[in-house]
């Protein structure tokens, strides 16, 4: 079957005819001698189509900006700087570039015309104008380098000296140090690239005048003694640290970048939390970091780990080092070789310990029996007792946070509207970016107000709920009291299993019946309640699955078609991961799985409409939906994608990522859908596996099950249109999006079958940035529904904020979404009303959510399904499942199939 049309004979009307052929020759390569088939178009996101107009106007504030650049002639000068020693080695480290740079144009300043530099911190910097020659070498000399990351995180009171004894003590490397510098042109890029991007004229230059200003605005941080994390700075403020157990701390910071919008060039400022380590006492630390009573119950092992290149600052010298270990032995009887005072040079053996309280009268209290710490080289240790060490500030901790410190964390640095409007009028006051001489040369003034923009607020779709009521959500609410389900299942076949949650299950059986019964959902009586034997509950995870579905298996007499399984207390119960796994993956058995704490009508309601919508019924319904009158949609077989894809927590590199997409079914629905979920190399973000050819007649690709559900579950259908939104992308991957997943998405469409034209509508949702709005003198968030479109999106491109949810703590963050390709040809106003409804049909909750419904169920079925990988053991899911394997890789393992039975079902929902 040939996927793309034409075989190429298109061109042969302007080839001369072929000499005539002997009938026994076979021509060699004749394929070769076609001319090559014309480029492919690379497609680009579209430009804005308007503006919508519809719902309630409404001004709102947001922490966008305005800035004004006066002198668009100039050009930004780029130089790349490479860094050595004396010898030539070149400098490794990240913390000596800004000192280095720093002495550089201290020293040598009428030799660089005097110019200010915008340094990156490691190998570029960038003037405005030229430097006097293309390739300037500088030496400089630099007192006491600490030989460490010092990213600028030093606490602004700068180190003290150490005294002289000390100092002579300390070896030579420490005191001073020499560097070669070498500064050579790369490239030019002129200012006015970023006028003409605010004209929509976006060209190469724009991003790289964008960066040089976001270095600017880094640089101007780090001179104030902040750390810098990505496009964020944190000052070493204590009234800035929130602690959230474990040794760590939130530290509040900010975010800023510049961005190009439709009213011109603004910066974008943010609250921005940072994790760093408690500074203070490493004993502290150790012992709040391994929740341990005192020292001497702390696990060295772990201690060791933890430390590893984190930087002390050493009493009483007020020297910093960074750790490179700890000592094998106790600082007791820890040896080290001392040369003697006398000018014999004779060496001694003697202990940290009797060293340091001997020969420099220190008092130890509690480090001899502890280890030291090692801040020297693997082959010339140098070691400190514990108790004479403290962790500098503002130092990053990069694992992954415990659940209750992640609660603490949300908790903490929760802010009401009012109050972050105020820390970020505060931030850009005390920034004084006034004072910054770079941005004074390029003529960069930054206003301090806020910008105003015009929102409007959509009005709630209407919803439909059983014996065909109606009802009108408001504020994004809405709730079940004296309400039945629109399309209620039957309980039926099912029992109960409960792996020692404390509580009584007959009592909550016979309300969740009766619950039903109000809903309009029948419940049967369950089979019977399965209690987990008391002899099992110490064995691991996967062995206590197993022993329940023997239990299970043994007393009822056939599959259930639904468990309700009740779990210990804990919400992340390790046990949940293989649970899920044998029903849907081996058996096909739906399951509800419930850590029942408090009991009650609410919660009860809220377990039957994920049970509900598992087994295949639907909660409510928008009226739009129900009388079929969705624009464009309801009018031609539409299918809706959502597509999103998870990564492993940051410390872990080697963990799959997961690629889920979710597609609805039963056209004219969009409020059920099924999913279809892949692992992928780690850190993947684009999903590979949309189209997976195997053979002529074979496509094992994601798309290809999902359009064939939706032909046979939409009556024999075929969709005309096809709405993806995907999750998590930043712009720079847009094109990948528009190029590489497209374009796959086409190639099962084509491959289904080769005369199928369906048009496309692709739009890209995005969480993680830093826009925020706010009512003009109101405490609360802005109203659900809230739409903006206007002055602060973009110049060219087709984006628009949107908050669908109301926000109930904290400030809400809208979502911005961003439509890359429409050739369906959706109004502006039609399309942002089907992103509204569209946050209106997630069947687990009675409350508009923030982004549309099949973004998140994506969310869901990827997370649902990375648990059955957790406790899976390594050597089963191995390559033997036919893993994907990229060049050189490691093969990914497979996740398990889902049952035939459940497949087709809201299992994640």
């Amino acid at each position: 079957m040939d996927l793309f049309g034409s075989n190429g004979n298109d061109h042969e009307d302007s080839l001369p005819p072929p000499p005539p052929v002997p009938p026994d020759v076979v021509p060699a390569k004749a394929e070769q001698e076609l001319p090559p088939e014309p480029p492919k178009k690379t497609r680009v996101p579209i430009a804005r189509r308007g503006l919508g107009s519809k719902g309630q106007k409404l001004t709102l504030m947001t922490n966008h900006f305005k800035v004004n650049v006066n002198n668009t002639e100039e050009e930004f000068y780029q130089y790349s700087v490479a860094l050595s020693y004396e010898d030539g080695r070149p400098v490794e480290g990240k913390g000596a570039g800004r000192k280095v740079i720093d002495k550089v144009k201290e020293t040598y300043d009428s030799e660089l015309n005097g110019k200010d530099f915008a340094y990156d911190g490691e190998k570029t910097l960038f003037t405005v104008g030229s430097l006097a020659r293309n390739k300037l070498e500088f030496t400089v000399v630099l007192e006491d380098v600490t030989p460490s990351r010092n990213n600028g995180n030093c606490s602004p009171e700068g180190h003290g000296s150490p005294n002289e004894n000390d100092r002579k003590r300390m070896r030579r490397p420490y005191r001073a140090k020499t560097f070669k510098v070498e500064i050579s042109y790369a490239n030019k890029i002129p200012m006015k690239a970023i006028t003409n991007a605010l004209r929509g004229q976006e060209t190469e230059n724009y991003q790289e005048a964008i960066r040089v200003l976001d270095i600017i605005l880094r640089q101007h941080a780090a001179k104030q003694g902040c750390l810098l994390v990505r496009q964020s700075y944190f000052h070493n403020d204590p009234k800035n640290f929130a602690d959230v157990g474990g040794g760590v701390l939130g530290c509040r910071g900010f975010h800023s970048s510049f961005r190009t919008t439709q009213s011109g060039l603004s910066l974008n400022i943010d609250v921005s939390t940072t994790m760093i380590i408690t500074p203070g006492p490493v004993v502290d630390f150790l012992i709040a970091n391994q929740n341990v009573r005192d020292p001497y119950s702390l696990d060295w092992a772990k201690a060791k780990r933890t430390l590893k290149n984190l930087r002390i600052r050493t009493s009483p010298s007020n020297q910093e080092f960074k750790i490179t270990g700890l000592s094998e032995l106790p600082c007791k009887e820890q040896t080290f070789t001392l040369k003697t005072k006398g000018g014999d040079g004779e060496e001694t053996e003697v202990t940290v310990y009797d060293y340091f309280v001997k020969q420099r009268n220190i008092d130890l209290r509690y480090s001899g029996d502890l280890p030291c710490i090692n801040v020297g080289k693997p082959k010339r240790p140098t070691y400190f007792p514990l108790e004479l060490c403290d962790l500098v500030s503002l130092q990053r901790y990069t694992k992954a946070l415990s659940t209750l410190q992640r609660a603490s964390l949300v908790e903490k640095s929760r802010q009401k509207p009012q109050e972050r409007m105020r820390v970020l009028n505060d931030a850009l006051k005390t920034s004084n970016y006034a004072s910054e001489p770079m941005l004074r040369t390029c003529g960069v003034q930054i206003s301090n107000s806020f910008t105003p923009v015009e929102g409007r607020v959509l009005q709630a779709p209407r919803l439909k709920f059983g014996n065909g009521e109606d009802f009108n959500p408001r504020n994004g609410r809405w709730n079940f009291n004296n309400k039945k389900i629109v399309q209620p299942t039957k309980v039926e076949r099912w029992a109960v299993v409960n792996f020692s949650a404390r509580c009584d299950v007959n009592g909550l059986v016979r309300d969740l019946i009766k619950c039903g019964g109000m809903k309009g959902i029948m419940i049967e009586p369950p089979f019977d309640v399965f209690e987990e034997q008391g002899n099992n509950r110490r064995a691991p995870p996967l062995v206590r699955v197993e022993k329940m579905f023997e239990l299970v298996q043994s007393k009822l007499p056939g599959a259930p078609k639904f468990l309700l399984c009740l779990l210990p207390e804990r919400k992340n119960s390790e046990l949940y991961g293989p649970w899920k796994k044998k029903n849907l993956s081996d058996f096909g058995i739906v399951t509800q799985c419930i850590a029942p704490t408090r009991v009650n009508d609410q919660y009860l309601t809220n377990v039957l409409l994920k049970i509900n919508a598992k087994l295949g019924g639907l909660n409510s319904m928008l009226g739009v939906e129900h009388s079929p009158s969705i624009p464009i949609v309801s009018k031609a077989p539409t299918l809706i994608l959502g597509m999103d894809v998870s990564h492993g927590s940051p410390g872990q590199s080697d963990i799959p990522s997961i690629a889920a997409v979710v597609s609805s079914r039963e056209w004219p629905l969009i409020s059920k859908y099924r999913a279809c979920v892949r692992t992928q190399s780690p850190k993947v973000e684009m999903i590979d596996n949309l189209f997976k050819k195997v053979s002529d007649k074979d496509d094992e690709g994601i798309i290809r099950e999902l359009l064939i559900d939706f032909y046979s579950s939409s009556g024999k259908r075929k969709p005309d249109n096809i709405i993806i939104f995907r999750d998590g992308v930043s712009e720079s991957q847009f094109n990948q999006v528009l190029n590489k997943e497209l374009d796959q998405i086409i190639q099962a469409c084509k491959f289904l079958d080769e005369n199928w034209d369906p048009k496309f509508l692709v739009i890209v949702a995005q969480k993680n940035h830093h826009t925020k709005f706010f009512q003009q003198g109101s405490p609360d968030n802005v109203p659900p529904g809230t739409v903006i479109d206007n002055k602060i999106c973009h110049p060219r491109n087709y984006d628009f904020y949107m908050c669908a949810h109301a926000g109930m703590i904290g400030t809400t963050r809208p979502t911005h979404y961003h439509v890359l390709l429409d050739e369906i040809g959706f109004s502006p106003d039609d399309l942002q009303e089907l992103v509204h409804s569209l946050s209106y049909v997630y069947q687990r909750s009675t409350t508009a959510i923030s982004v549309v419904a099949p973004i998140c169920y994506a969310h869901l079925a990827a997370t649902q399904m990375g648990q059955f990988m957790k406790y899976e053991d390594k050597s089963e899911t191995s390559s033997s499942h036919g893993g994907l394997t990229a060049a050189g890789a490691v093969p990914v393992p497979q996740l398990p199939k889902l049952n035939d039975s459940v497949c087709n079902s809201m299992f994640f929902c």
